[in-house]
């Protein structure tokens, strides 16, 4: 629910006009609500205006949409719009252009950080917006600057004299950078002139998806290594080989704290004597990721080498993904008794069979993370009710776990009932995304054929039962769902 004064922000802004002309008679406190009011509202003149005369420092995005309010991440309805962002960096061209007034500080730093979600309640427009506004800020800022240069020096030629020329101070651009093939160009070439321009663009994350190889290179030399925190690499089936060409690139940001390489395919099974070399090239650079905190290597078959992958890194995880790995019960008894268990704040374990084998080995993991755990996802781990069961014991010491992704797997309305029933004990739990039980198939088999329809009027009285359950325990605020694209389990940086 919105404050009174968000409320009365929104009315003064009705009337565009107006309020432009009433900014400079305005506290400069009210600048904050009067900007969340114009951003989520799409009032770009305001907005324009608001950042043309921004009185402070810092301009943040995610600081300004989640004022005055509990959530930990931006709401949907509440995530900008490409109109919305345009304004912003029109505001500032305007800004750039003209001598500011005197004041006692400087707007030094427009962070845009922070608002897309990596997780399945992503926003693909938003993404895209986000590539065409780094396309605004190099041809509308780069254009209206060029323009400005031309027009002095024809005034300064006709009247035979040099004006003195202000040069504006320059502004920090803090973005997110989403990059695939089709956007690699424009930010590529944005990247190059943002070191001569006034607006300096920085990035935080760095995401790249289905890029080529020499492409992500390319783009990884041109972002500073004081500021980045993050490299995501996303379906550009590397290989090992492409792997350590690009190593090479990476260690150079001394300040990485999350390398994701999900579905970059790499297979250490049965290496050859080459193969082996460049494996033992790849862990001698992630040594020197010295501050990496987070490290996902899903879909990659890292059987029986976990524990040389991770005894190399020289500082605990308090992040793992290794979905989908083929993992065998000496990683995951490496893993219990390594020195990031007692680190660990996420382990996505999904994709790997723990119903055999490594049932021992994962529910001794589980007492290894419990003082620290808070997300686990163990999506499509082939666990029937006896699993789940046998390892609720161990599940049930992670007091601080919040989130927990049991989709796809075989469980019963009875299963998931007990769950229920013993996560009373978990005080934090959040979110639990749990399958469809498979009781609620017309036959048993799992999984279950594509032409076995779900009864939707047993699952449905499935539902009933476990939400009066949630209420008989005091437990509403916990969710339960079998939407698995709905709320997504949180990022790293959020936990």
């Amino acid at each position: 629910m919105h404050s009174l004064v968000f409320l009365c922000a929104r009315q003064v802004i009705q009337d565009q006009v107006f309020a432009c002309q009433a900014l400079a008679f305005l506290p400069q406190e009210l600048y904050a609500v009067l900007f969340k009011a114009a951003f989520l509202d799409r009032k770009t003149l305001v907005l324009q205006k608001l950042v043309q005369m921004w009185p402070f420092p810092l301009l943040s995005f995610q600081q300004l949409l989640r004022e005055h309010s509990d959530c930990r991440r931006i709401p949907l309805q509440e995530r900008p719009t490409k109109e919305s962002v345009q304004a912003v960096i029109l505001g500032l061209s305007a800004r750039l252009r003209e001598p500011p007034p005197r004041r006692k500080l400087q707007l030094q730093l427009l962070d845009m950080t922070g608002i897309l979600d990596s997780g399945y309640e992503e926003d693909l427009t938003t993404m895209t917006m986000w590539s065409r506004t780094v396309s605004v800020i190099q041809t509308c800022i780069m254009g209206q600057l060029n323009k400005s240069l031309r027009q002095r020096r024809r005034r300064a030629k006709r009247r035979k004299a040099v004006p003195p020329i202000y040069t504006p101070t320059p502004i920090e651009v803090r973005v997110d950078l989403r990059v695939t093939h089709s956007s690699y160009g424009f930010l590529k070439d944005t990247l190059q002139t943002s070191a001569f321009s006034p607006l300096r663009l920085c990035c935080r994350d760095f995401r790249a998806e289905e890029l080529p190889l020499n492409s992500t290179v390319d783009m990884l030399e041109l972002l500073d290594p004081m500021h980045l925190r993050r490299v995501d690499l996303c379906f550009n089936s590397l290989e090992l080989s492409g792997l350590c060409e690009l190593m090479a690139s990476i260690v150079k940001f001394t300040s990485l704290l999350s390398l994701k390489l999900q579905y970059s395919y790499v297979d250490l099974w049965q290496l050859s004597s080459e193969a082996e070399d460049s494996f033992r090239i790849f862990l001698s650079e992630l040594t020197k990721l010295i501050r990496l905190r987070e490290l996902n290597m899903g879909s990659s078959c890292l059987s029986g080498r976990l524990n040389q992958v991770l005894s190399t890194l020289p500082n605990p995880l308090e992040s793992l993904e290794v979905a989908f790995c083929y993992l065998l019960p000496t990683d995951l008894r490496y893993l219990a008794q390594s020195p990031h268990a007692s680190h660990l704040k996420k382990l996505d374990l999904s994709g790997n069979n723990l119903s055999g084998a490594l049932l021992g080995p994962f529910q001794a993991v589980l007492k290894a993370v419990s003082t620290t755990l808070k997300l686990l996802n163990v999506t499509e781990c082939e666990l029937m009710d006896t699993h789940l069961i046998s390892s609720l014991p161990s599940l049930c010491r992670c007091v601080q776990l919040r989130y927990l992704g049991l989709y796809g797997n075989p469980l019963s309305t009875s299963g998931l009932k007990t769950l229920l029933l013993r996560s009373e004990v978990l005080p934090e739990l959040q979110l639990v995304v749990y399958p469809f039980p498979v009781d609620c198939y017309e036959i048993l088999p799992w999984p279950p054929p594509a032409a076995i329809l779900l009864d939707e009027e047993k699952f449905a009285h499935v539902q009933a039962e476990l939400r009066q359950m949630l209420l008989s325990a005091d437990r509403a605020n916990v969710l339960w769902t079998t939407d698995v694209y709905g709320p997504n389990m949180p990022d790293y940086f959020s936990l």
